[in-house]
C-alpha cells in the first residue's frame, strides 16, 4: 500500500507582540465599554498574541516558514505543486501562491485552498490526493495567517465591541509543511464533517460578490457563545470515538482556554498530550495546527502518531491522523 506522509514543518510569527490588556485598553477607549481590568484575558484564556506589521502580509509568514522548511531538505525548493492553505490572502486575486512562489523562486503548479480554520487540513488531504494520483512527486503546502486584520480594534459602540468579541481571540502566524511519499507511515484516516447550515453564524463578509466594497464589511463578526455551542455540539459526537492512548500528540485548533478545556473534558483527551498555543499566540486560525506541529515535529520519534483535530467557520470539523516515518 502507498502511502504519504509529511516529512517537514516550520513555522514564523512575527516579531510585534501585543497583549490582552493593551488591546481591551483600545477596545474600552473606542467604545466606551465599561469593563474591569483583566475582563478579555479572563474570558478567552489569551494573555498575548503575535501581530504582523503593515507591510507583512499573510504571503510574508508564509514565505518565511517555507524558507524555514526547505533549507534543510534535500534538493532544497524543488516542488510540484504549491498550495496556499488559508483563510487569510493578500488580495482577491490573483492566488496568493503565486505570490509566496515568486519569493521562493520555485516553479511548480500553484493555487489556494480556502475553509476558514480547516484551510490547512484540506491542503494537506488535497496534497495527499495528488501524490496518490501521480500528479505530483512533492508538495508544499503553505499558510500565512493575518486574521487580526478582521479585528475591530475600534468598536464605535457598545453593540459592535460585542459583536465583534469573537475576533479578540486572533493572533498572527505562519507555517509550511513538506508532503511527499514515504516508506513507512504516512498520513492515515482523513474524517470530514460540514454543517454548512450554520454559515450565518460568524465570519467576514466582505470581498466577495455580496459586499465588494466597504470597510464596514472587512470585519470578523459572530456570536462568540453562539459559535461555541454549536463547535461544542458538533465536534464531541465525532471525536469520542478516538482511543487517545494511541497518539503521542493532539493538536486541536485552539480559540479561547474556556472552550478548550471544555472540549478537552467533554471528549476525555489526556491534557499532556496538547500543544497549547493560544495563550501566548491566540487563535492563528488555520496556521494553528502548522505552529503546533512544527514545535513538537523534530522531537517526534519515528512511529509517533499524532492526531489532527480542525474545527473551521461553515461549520465544518476535521479529523486526520498521522504516523511519523
Amino acid at each position: 500500500m502507498r502511502r504519504v506522509g509529511i516529512v517537514g514543518a516550520a513555522a514564523s510569527l512575527p516579531e510585534r507582540v501585543v497583549t490582552t490588556e493593551e488591546l481591551q485598553d483600545q477596545v474600552v477607549s473606542a467604545s466606551g465599554l465599561p469593563l474591569r481590568r483583566g475582563v478579555f484575558e479572563r474570558a478567552t484564556g489569551i494573555r498575548r498574541r503575535r501581530v504582523a506589521r503593515p507591510d507583512e502580509q499573510a504571503s510574508t509568514l508564509a514565505v518565511r516558514a517555507a524558507r524555514s522548511l526547505l533549507r534543510d531538505v534535500p534538493d532544497g525548493p524543488d516542488v510540484d505543486v504549491l498550495i496556499f492553505a488559508s483563510a487569510s490572502r493578500d488580495r482577491a486575486e490573483p492566488a496568493t501562491a503565486h505570490i509566496v512562489q515568486a519569493e521562493l523562486g520555485t516553479s511548480a503548479h500553484v493555487f489556494d485552498i480556502n475553509n476558514a480554520c480547516n484551510s490547512l487540513l484540506n491542503g494537506i488531504d488535497v496534497a495527499r490526493a495528488l501524490i496518490l494520483a501521480d500528479r505530483a512527486r512533492r508538495v508544499l503546502v503553505v499558510s500565512g495567517e493575518t486574521p487580526t486584520r478582521a479585528m475591530r480594534w475600534q468598536p464605535d459602540s457598545v453593540e459592535q465591541a460585542k459583536d465583534s468579541f469573537a475576533g479578540y481571540t486572533f493572533g498572527d502566524g505562519g507555517a509550511a509543511l513538506l508532503i511527499e511519499e514515504v516508506t513507512s507511515g504516512g498520513i492515515g484516516r482523513i474524517q470530514t464533517d460540514t454543517f454548512s447550515e450554520y454559515w450565518e453564524v460568524g465570519g467576514i463578509a466582505g470581498a466577495g460578490s455580496q459586499h465588494p466594497r466597504g470597510d464596514e464589511h472587512t470585519y470578523f463578526y459572530g456570536d462568540g457563545a453562539e459559535l461555541r455551542d454549536i463547535f461544542e455540539k458538533v465536534a464531541r459526537t465525532i471525536v469520542t470515538a478516538f482511543d487517545w492512548g494511541h497518539y503521542a500528540k493532539v493538536l486541536v485548533h485552539q480559540v479561547t482556554l474556556p472552550y478548550l478545556n471544555q472540549f478537552v473534558e467533554a471528549a476525555g483527551v489526556p491534557p499532556e498530550k496538547l500543544v497549547l498555543t493560544l495563550p501566548e499566540l491566540g487563535n492563528m486560525a488555520s496556521a494553528t495546527l502548522g505552529v503546533q506541529l512544527a514545535r513538537v515535529f523534530d522531537d517526534l520519534p519515528s512511529g509517533a502518531k499524532v492526531l489532527f483535530v480542525g474545527l473551521g467557520g461553515g461549520i465544518s470539523v476535521m479529523t486526520m491522523e498521522w504516523e511519523k516515518a
